[in-house]
């Protein structure tokens, strides 16, 4: 059962397995089913083992964690949730990625499809079909590092509620996710077919025409600067339209209007968001262990590793605002 456990560092450097998916094989997840446990997962119920309470009025203090050697433990992986949710909020990749891809090195190779010959409505008996060419992209993809340095210490944290100390990681995390949706909207805008509004003022006729014009597929998200999609918001087509999420709206006619903050203004980028990109990781989020697990809490750093190639070129056009 969880609560005879021995939790070691050992766990989070095993190949290939996160932190909690090692935990998993030594509690599983499916003792639980049909207990007051179901639903939690192995490091939810290591939490609940020390009565570590993370969030709530009631939350503990970050010097919980640290009350024996094992629970010690746990608080790397704390760390690590509170930043990929705080990414994960932040995030548009949701919005605009095909697929997801985990490499070793620090290049990759994907692949690209071209419709470079055209397609007829039929082909008459005899004759050859159309051709879609599958290649290996022509360009390696650079896996970059993002990551970010929080300098305290331990002193400092150690009588701070834990749900306090997640909203600092969470803003953290949401500061990186910030550089890697403005590095995913300029491998879109990279060779893109592009348009201009009417005039120098956005329409919403001009929305609607360039969502109608993305050759291949069909257009499912915008992305947009804060201050371009408030002079979207604001124009009286979209009075009726409602928030699904922080910074997204679904428009009259489908598309999903996503807020992209480093996106520079009167600019709109629109995605078919089943084959325009592919995001490369080269690492999930890396924190230093092992300096959590001595409360060595003066400098926590943390990184992840991701890329972007497109997999279908037309499936991303620009849309600018003609210039006054």
């Amino acid at each position: 059962m969880y609560n005879e456990i021995t939790l070691e560092k050992g766990l989070y450097n095993i190949t290939g397995k996160s932190f909690t998916e090692a935990l998993s094989e030594l509690d599983r997840d499916d003792n639980y089913v049909g207990t007051e446990l179901e639903g939690l997962d192995a490091f939810e119920r290591q939490l609940k083992r020390f009565d570590i309470r993370v969030s709530g009025e009631n939350s503990d203090r970050v010097e919980k964690f640290f009350a024996t050697t094992q629970s010690a433990i746990l608080f790397p992986e704390f760390v690590r949730r509170c930043i990929k949710a705080g990414m994960d909020q932040a995030s548009v990749l949701p919005y605009i990625s095909a697929a997801k891809t985990y490499t070793d090195g620090v290049r990759y190779y994907g692949i690209s499809l071209n419709d470079a010959e055209p397609s007829a409505k039929t082909t008459a008996e005899g004759e050859a079909l159309p051709i879609t060419t599958v290649k290996t992209g022509s360009d390696a993809v650079a896996v970059s590092k993002y990551g970010r340095q929080i300098q305290t210490a331990y002193e400092v944290l150690r009588k701070q509620r834990l749900d306090l100390f997640s909203v600092v990681l969470k803003s953290v995390g949401a500061k990186v996710s910030g550089l890697i949706n403005n590095a995913a909207a300029e491998v879109l805008k990279t060779g893109a077919e592009s348009s201009e509004t009417a005039s120098a003022a956005i329409a919403y006729s001009d929305l609607a025409a360039f969502w109608a014009g993305i050759k291949d597929g069909s257009m499912s998200t915008m992305l947009v600067s804060p201050a371009t999609m408030a002079t979207i918001l604001s124009l009286p087509e979209m009075s009726d339209c409602e928030g699904e999420a922080s910074g997204v709206v679904t428009m009259p006619f489908g598309v999903k209007l996503v807020k992209c903050n480093g996106m520079e203004d009167n600019t709109v980028i629109g995605v078919d968001s089943t084959g325009a990109l592919e995001t490369v990781f080269g690492s999930d989020i890396i924190i230093d262990n092992e300096k959590l697990i001595s409360n060595q809490l003066d400098n926590i750093a943390f990184s992840v590793s991701v890329g972007f190639a497109k997999i279908y070129p037309g499936a991303a056009a620009v849309l600018n605002v003609k210039s006054a």
